[in-house]
């Protein structure tokens, strides 16, 4: 989060837009990968925001691959989102209001790796074992997944 920690040296915690991309990736047996995150001990997608000159689909692939350790061979746009249900309020104080980019995965190389800096734990979870505890910016991105994925 380079160019966000840069932005917070001149604005303080005040709210700022921030863009980024998140991954719904699923495996083999439909399972989804959620990451149980250090900053609020919640489960949620893997993602982040965009740093100068990168694509969103660049961000969606290099915080899959920082976050998780998978290496994303191809990626599928499934929504972008916005709006006052992606503000958030992270754990230290500092305020977004998200704009975010999501994308399914289900091709992908790799072994699972928790990046320690931000990840407590990986899991697959099947769509009937979601947790309840999803982190805030990502609660509505997996219902609308889940909401669609029953219609499919």
């Amino acid at each position: 989060m380079g160019y966000i920690m840069e932005l917070r040296k001149l604005v303080g915690s005040r709210p700022l837009i921030m863009a980024g991309a998140s991954v719904i990736l699923i495996d083999k047996s439909d399972r989804i990968l959620l990451q149980l995150r250090k900053d609020n001990n919640c489960w949620g997608l893997a993602g982040g925001s965009l740093e100068m000159g990168e694509t969103l689909e660049e961000v969606a692939k290099r915080e899959l691959q920082e976050e998780t350790g998978l290496i994303a061979n191809n990626l599928k746009l499934f929504n972008i989102f916005s709006g006052k249900e992606f503000y958030y309020k992270y754990p230290h104080g500092d305020e977004v209001y998200n704009v975010i980019t999501t994308y399914i995965c289900t091709d992908y190389l790799g072994e699972l790796k928790i990046d320690n800096n931000e990840v407590k734990d990986l899991r697959f979870f099947s769509v009937d074992e979601i947790p309840t505890n999803i982190s805030p910016p990502d609660l509505p991105i997996i219902k609308e997944f889940l909401r669609l994925s029953k219609i499919i």
